[in-house]
């Protein structure tokens, strides 16, 4: 699990999946994992790299392999990976893949507290994020046809995973929006009179104050 590991930054992880390759210096390391979508797919920030790879090397992960000079550039440490970071990379892949954790997008938050908003708004703004959502997935689509020519599958999946998701939320909304626009929702004529007379109905009320007492 994450909290057991000696370097918790998912940036590690991306770290060691790069230099397996062979070994390289943190400039090189950068410029491969933005070559690769490293930083889409795992959320790097950058200003930590150095860090990173200093704790990598500390916990045995990653030993200096030499130093380069390459023209007025500062001396740069090349490191390797060892054979305990071939054995952490696998072992951390094999948590991240058999063991769900739980993730809390911005969206879900947001859901979260949806009914501060009217009913009508709410359903406005679902579909401003509708279509720039239809929007995203079309052009990843088309992208991930793109290099399915030339790349193989195996370096995809990561890439057909997030459209998925795209798509399923995409279908979730287009759903929950038309029960707010049919009428169908079950709330809407409590959530209607929280809004039209300032107050919150006693039995939502009633609800709020019960979900906090059990938090």
């Amino acid at each position: 699990m994450a909290g057991r590991r000696k370097v918790n930054n998912l940036l590690g992880l991306a770290v060691l999946s790069t230099v397996v390759q062979r070994p390289m210096h943190p400039y090189e390391m950068a410029t491969l994992m933005r070559a690769r979508g490293k930083d889409r797919d795992m959320g790097v920030k950058w200003g930590s790299l150095y860090t990173v790879v200093r704790n990598l090397e500390k916990h045995g992960f990653l030993e200096v392999a030499g130093t380069v000079r390459e023209g007025a550039h500062p001396e740069r440490t090349i490191y390797r990976i060892t054979d305990a970071g071939r054995a952490e990379m696998a072992d951390w892949v094999r948590d991240l893949i058999a063991d769900p954790e739980p993730e809390r997008p911005r969206f879900e938050a947001a859901l979260s507290v949806c009914g501060v908003l009217p009913p009508e708004e709410l359903t406005g703004l679902l579909r401003r994020r509708l279509a720039r959502l239809e929007e995203d997935v079309a052009a990843q689509r088309e992208a991930l046809a793109e290099w399915r020519r030339e790349t193989p599958r195996l370096f995809l999946v990561e890439a057909e995973y997030d459209l998925a998701v795209r798509e399923a939320e995409a279908s979730w909304i287009r759903s929950f929006v038309e029960e707010l626009t049919s009428g169908a929702f079950p709330d809407l004529p409590m959530w209607r009179a929280w809004h039209e007379s300032g107050r919150m109905p006693p039995e939502m009320a009633e609800l709020a104050e019960r979900g906090l007492a059990s938090d």
